[in-house]
């Protein structure tokens, strides 16, 4: 596996960070989010504000950035029969969340039940997204839910893509219980070689302690136990999930995360190609102790590749 590594040559970036990249150089990116013990995202942060540290040693940031850079993410929606009551509430509240994002932003559609399946592809036309949404609301709902199976799915569809300096984001929508079809140490190597966050809602129906546990006794080996499947990969990529009864609110607040997160980039240390390297990023102590107990999520590490 590897890690995308961005090459960049004569990139202007913001006045804060750096001026202008003369030579060509190999950078890991991490996308980051920064919340108080609250939830509330933290905004504002430049790259003096943070601290990463790639196995354990700290390296210097050549960029810090946020608003300037466009998104491209891919909402997966679990269209299992547990699901049932998600899809319309997911349309209803579909403007109002898309109207978190910016011009330039692309949005790609996927489902997935026993089989992954991509609705629309990846469009800046966000209200044909709302319409393929709605259109999802009269088809019938299936069974088998392949969880580990949908997320790399996604992650290969961003792999096939081209690189670009387009953040990454997959946003499923699950009740977070299904089969495990992959290992998730497989699922996380595909999400960091594509440069992906996997973030979460994660929705909690009435009865969803009684399905869970019928489910845990029909098929103890293979269950993705609440908080934990999901939880463990968007931990791994840095990424979010929120918890709700009602998915439609939390789709707009997941979207006005996604676009508030960093993008951190550092140079690519060196080291034989392949190999795993562990990362860790810090609040700086200045913005924490203007922020105790502040989170950061971001990717917990990367594999290694040569320069491109």
């Amino acid at each position: 596996m590897t890690v995308s590594l961005l090459l960049i040559s004569g990139m202007t970036v913001s006045a804060q960070d750096a001026p202008v990249f003369q030579a060509e150089v190999s950078r890991v990116h991490v996308d980051a989010e920064v919340l108080t013990p609250a939830g509330r995202v933290v905004t504002a942060l430049t790259s003096k504000d943070f601290r990463i540290y790639d196995e354990g040693t700290e390296q210097r940031i050549l960029a810090c950035r946020t608003d300037e850079e466009p998104l491209d993410i891919i909402l997966l929606l679990d269209k299992s029969g547990s699901m049932r009551r998600a899809p319309q509430k997911l349309a209803t509240a579909a403007h109002s969340a898309f109207a978190e994002l910016r011009s330039g932003d692309r949005v790609a559609l996927m489902t997935f039940d026993s089989s992954g399946r991509l609705v629309s592809p990846f469009t800046q036309d966000l209200q044909s997204i709302e319409r393929d949404l709605q259109a999802l609301v009269t088809n019938r709902l299936e069974g088998d839910t392949r969880i580990h199976q949908a997320v790399d799915d996604a992650a290969h569809y961003f792999l096939q893509e081209p690189r670009t300096q387009r953040r990454r984001t997959i946003l499923i929508i699950t009740d977070n219980i299904g089969t495990r079809t992959l290992s998730e140490a497989h699922v996380v190597n595909d999400l960091w070689e594509a440069d992906a966050v996997l973030s979460g809602v994660i929705f909690n129906q009435p009865g969803f302690e009684v399905r869970r546990a019928i489910v845990a006794v029909l098929a103890p080996y293979a269950l993705i136990r609440a908080g934990k499947g999901i939880g463990h990969m968007t931990d791994k990529t840095g990424g979010d999930t929120i918890h709700v009864e009602e998915p439609g609110t939390a789709f707009a607040e997941m979207m006005r995360r996604i676009r508030s997160r960093y993008s951190l980039y550092y140079a690519t240390p060196e080291g034989k190609p392949g190999s795993f390297r562990s990362i860790r990023v810090q609040l700086a102590p200045e913005p924490q102790k203007l922020y105790p107990g502040a989170r950061i999520l971001a990717r917990r590490g990367y594999r290694l590749q040569g320069s491109r």
